[in-house]
């Protein structure tokens, strides 16, 4: 028996048996499967090798259009490559002789053939050695995103367990009924663990290695409020978590018996709560939950779950759906955040060093124009069908949401010219996501409807502290004085000049953070669905008058540290459940 200590990145408790996925960083353990799996990895291998295939051509037609044909003609030694026989028949031998899994054979092929060439006395043929691994990694990429197969075609419930994991194959996971998962790496405030939480995927992130040490087949226990995952149980530490998994369960029945209660305090205030979703079908949880509307659609993920890019009926279709489920509640929709990801990454004829601070969200949207002027059309065409509102992610100066509305206009003018309605007083609005939008508040709030405070990337770029690298994650803390400094600042802004203001952070689902941010004037949290109940909860139980004076001791703290014991000491007076289940007790 073993523990794993990780970070609790999605609540509850999974058991089962562990799928584990190979990673093209790492190195991948040998493993089989059974004989009449043999078919389904051989299947996986040419699916992936196909893929990689077309990812090339789409390089090599990219290059030469670019750079001439001379330059292009390096992809065509990657195509040889991919159907040269010499590498991929060993492949498919490995599967078929010792029933390997696909990644493992995938690995050893193009290891042993990029060593082959390396010892080869030509310095021109042995230099050929780093375009074998830069395919390796190709195929090995194309190969994690085929988890639904080998998940379902395990025998009971599972535990995925991976060095990293994308927010598409996250997705891909919860359609195969998985009961949690667990990596290598990654952060509380990544986008898979956000999509984790939205799904009800319990998940244990940033685990080191996790993938060395949990066997294929290894009965696991994944405990999401712990942030600890158990290898090889013995019956007692079985039974005990069995039974905590019944608890949780019934606790999460008992909540949901409080939504149709209204989000007010002790002393009148409404408390609006809003849900965070990815997929329109998730607002019926969040409805489900006590939810008031939505304060955050990700549209992203119409393209990191889908091979090609949605057109613009595809997009209409999904914001149509929403508008029908919100029935004439609120409903923000993000404008793409795209960029710091692994679907634009490997569109680039060369990845960013440093994506999260690159080409990302609306600077992506801006270099991009027709991919952003085919979602501004869809948005305003949904305009018509029911009330929207319009929000741009990591905006950081005043001319990228100058230029956004430009574009807006020039639409509005060709949908007026075309005869097309939509809605003449759409607002456009703000993430506050980074310092620089914080301390210019005022100047954006001269441009913008509405201010929606981002706290996960406020964090990050306010305490540089990269939010999905587990070795730094104790740095990453939304109690440091500094993140709160300018949360309030933007809050006081926002009232002065008279326009609306929220945070859709991972901090508005947390109870303990609850009192404070109403304390700073908050009157509009928006988090995951199943955060909403908890949430509620300690809004009901609250005073504003109480919550202004705790805003003001906090205020005086120096250290993160003074906060969390502050909070942690008024959860505790006023909801001693919800602080225990904060902290995984």
């Amino acid at each position: 028996m073993e523990a794993i200590k990780g970070i609790a990145a999605s609540p509850g408790i999974a058991i089962g048996k562990a799928v584990v996925l190979g990673e093209s960083q790492e190195r991948i353990a040998y493993r089989t499967v059974e004989e009449d799996q043999v078919p389904a990895e051989l299947a996986r291998v040419e699916r992936a090798l196909e893929a990689s295939r077309a990812d090339v051509r789409r390089l090599r037609t990219r290059m030469a259009s670019r750079a001439g044909e001379d330059a292009a003609r390096i992809f065509d030694f990657h195509l040889g490559l991919l159907n040269d026989q010499l590498l991929v028949g060993p492949i498919l031998g490995d599967i078929t002789r010792e029933r390997v899994v696909a990644e493992y054979a995938v690995a050893e092929g193009f290891r042993k053939f990029a060593d082959m060439l390396r010892a080869q006395p030509a310095d021109t043929i042995a230099e050929k050695a780093s375009d074998v691994v830069d395919l390796q990694r190709r195929v090995l990429g194309h190969l994690g995103e085929q988890v639904a197969t080998r998940v379902t075609n395990t025998r009971g419930p599972v535990v995925v367990v991976a060095h990293q994991l994308t927010p598409s194959q996250t997705a891909e996971l919860h359609k195969a009924r998985v009961g949690g998962f667990v990596t290598d790496a990654g952060g509380l405030t990544g986008h898979t663990s956000i999509l984790a939480r939205a799904l009800g995927m319990p998940a244990v992130v940033g685990c080191g290695r996790a993938t060395q040490n949990i066997e294929e087949g290894d009965t696991v226990i994944l405990d999401g409020d712990g942030g600890v995952v158990i290898v090889r149980p013995d019956d007692g530490l079985l039974e005990r978590y069995q039974f905590l998994a019944r608890e949780a369960e019934a606790r999460t029945r008992a909540l949901r018996e409080t939504v149709a209660e209204e989000s007010v305090t002790r002393d009148g205030m409404a408390i609006q709560l809003l849900g965070n979703i990815e997929f329109p079908e998730e607002i019926t949880q969040v409805l489900a939950n006590g939810g008031a509307g939505i304060g955050l659609y990700r549209t992203e993920f119409l393209y990191l779950t889908s091979e090609v890019p949605p057109t613009e009926e595809d997009q209409l279709e999904s914001y149509r759906r929403a508008i029908e489920l919100c029935a004439g509640r609120p409903l923000t929709i993000r404008t793409l955040d795209l960029g710091a990801d692994k679907y634009t990454q490997e569109h680039l004829d060369e990845a960013e060093r440093n994506p999260f601070l690159g080409l990302r969200s609306i600077r992506f949207c801006l270099a991009n124009p027709e991919i952003f002027k085919t979602q501004l059309r869809a948005l305003l065409r949904a305009s018509a069908l029911g009330p929207i509102k319009i929000m741009l992610p990591l905006v950081s100066h005043v001319m990228e949401i100058r230029e956004t509305r430009m574009m807006l206009n020039d639409l509005c003018e060709e949908f007026d010219e075309q005869g097309v309605p939509f809605d003449r007083n759409i607002a456009l609005g703000i993430m506050v996501e980074t310092p620089a939008a914080a301390l210019m508040a005022r100047a954006f709030a001269n441009e913008a409807r509405f201010f929606s405070i981002g706290t996960n990337d406020l964090i990050q770029y306010t305490l540089a502290v990269d939010r999905g690298n587990e070795r730094v994650a104790g740095l990453y803390n939304a109690a440091n004085p500094a993140v709160l400094t300018l949360i309030k600042s933007v809050i006081r802004t926002a009232r002065h000049v008279g326009i609306d203001s929220s945070i859709c952070g991972e901090i508005a689902g947390q109870p303990l953070f609850t009192p404070l941010l109403v304390g700073m004037g908050v009157r509009t949290l928006s988090m995951s669905p199943g955060q909403i109940p908890a949430v509620k909860r300690v809004v009901r139980s609250l005073e504003i008058d109480h919550c202004e004076s705790l805003a003001r001791r906090v205020g005086s703290f120096d250290s993160d540290r003074q906060v969390l014991s502050c909070l942690r000491d008024e959860l505790r007076r006023i909801d001693p459940e919800a602080l225990a289940r904060s902290e995984g007790s």
